[in-house]
């Protein structure tokens, strides 16, 4: 085992031992969880060049011997999906999915293994650095070390254009969206931007919807369009709206260009409103259900939905078919505890509480907290059901404000 600073400066030699340069550089090609080291780079009056591993017979703590005389010394040019470790490595931020945390590379650890060299973790610890800078004082040296295996790597934040984990995807997406959304939030404005582009269109939707406004205007607003637009269509309706309040008319008028019809209906009908509002609150994601019907076919019918809002606590009951005129308001548990015979119109609350769409925002938080209700129905002045307002949206506005990010979102 070997940690790069104690190759870093040291000499390559050739077949006879004589050094012939300087050790600058170690490559390797990402894309696996532990990658291969593909060769180095070294420095002979000042040019950089590049030596494959199939011309290196060894690599110690003494440095590299050849095993041939002829070296290539053109100039070294990076390939893409190459990277340097001092270069784009080292001193680098990180995210360590299996700690859930942003840390910081004070050195990467080598081992060999079937005549390889493998690239296995990243010292994360004060102890990396005290190895790079005073080597000498830490043969023997009992600091603690802290290596991170770098099948854990999720993220790497370097400024390098080619260099990016193509098993970035797959690894984030084992952390729930509210811890990507912290980590991103803890690196720099570009690199948080890059970790969102890294992750599926649902799981950016989900971790957008848990980072702060600014930054999520920010992240849409600089993105690819087209990507962007997939990644609204994913959001809630209402996450979206807020996301495209807060871009220039323009360039929120191109993206919603750019969405399906379905979901760029969904949200049209939100944008209106305004923040402080009850409608600006609101989410168009509900289910309403005639009361014509039985509790058995309301529950027939939620099965056969192709899709449903992440969690229902409430149904709507409308005045039939096609209508959104709001008769009654049913809790999912008493449907479902209801004799199924029984239609809606007896087993609903034809009294409830509700909101307009002009509501002062304050005033709905206040009302589902008085109320302790999970969600109040928003009806508009022909008695119609426009939108729901969630408990989580809702009590932002009564919470102080280093307590909204802690609140979970009960609607997904």
């Amino acid at each position: 085992m070997l940690y790069l600073s104690q190759l870093l400066g040291r000499p390559v030699r050739e077949v006879e031992g004589e050094r012939v340069a300087t050790l600058k550089d170690v490559i390797v090609r990402l894309g696996e969880d532990h990658p291969t080291v593909t060769g180095v780079v070294a420095r002979y009056r000042r040019r950089d060049f590049f030596v494959p591993r199939a011309r290196v017979a060894m690599i110690d703590a003494q440095g590299v011997r050849l095993n041939s005389d002829i070296l290539d010394l053109r100039r070294f040019a990076r390939r893409d999906g190459e990277a340097m470790l001092a270069r784009d490595v080292l001193d680098k931020q990180l995210i360590d999915v299996d700690g859930k945390r942003v840390v910081r590379v004070n050195d990467v650890q080598l081992i060999e293994g079937g005549g390889e060299w493998r690239v296995t973790g990243a010292d994360v610890t004060f102890a990396g650095l005290w190895r790079r800078l005073i080597p000498q004082n830490f043969v023997g040296s009992t600091r603690t070390v802290e290596v991170i295996d770098w099948a854990d790597v999720g993220y790497l934040a370097t400024d390098a254009a080619t260099v990016q984990l193509k098993s970035s995807r797959d690894k984030l997406s084992r952390l729930h969206p509210v811890e990507i959304a912290r980590l991103a939030e803890a690196l720099s404005r570009h690199q948080g931007a890059e970790v969102i582009e890294a992750l599926d269109d649902e799981t950016a939707a989900e971790t957008l919807e848990e980072m702060h406004a600014e930054d999520q205007a920010r992240i849409i607003g600089d993105m690819e369009e087209e990507r962007a637009a997939d990644i609204l269509e994913h959001m809630s309706p209402d996450e979206a709206a807020d996301v495209l309040g807060d871009l220039p008319e323009d360039k929120a008028e191109d993206l919603l260009e750019l969405m399906d019809h379905e979901e760029k209906s969904d949200v049209e009908e939100l944008l209106p409103y305004e923040d402080d509002e009850a409608g600006g609150l609101m989410t168009t994601e509900f289910v309403v259900l005639p009361k014509h019907l039985t509790a058995g076919g309301a529950l027939a019918r939620l099965r056969e939905m192709a899709e449903t809002p992440n969690m229902i606590y409430y149904l709507y009951v409308v005045e039939e078919e096609g209508s959104w005129k709001l008769s009654g308001v049913i809790a999912l548990r008493n449907l479902i505890l209801a004799d199924p015979d029984a239609p809606l119109h007896e087993v609903m609350r034809d009294e409830f509480q509700h909101a307009h769409p002009k509501d002062s925002a304050r005033d709905v938080a206040e009302t589902i907290a008085e109320y302790n209700l999970l969600a109040l129905p928003v009806v508009d002045d022909a008695g119609e059901i426009a939108g729901i307002v969630t408990v989580d949206d809702a009590m932002e506005y009564l919470l102080p404000k280093d307590w909204r990010q802690r609140l979970p979102r009960v609607f997904g």
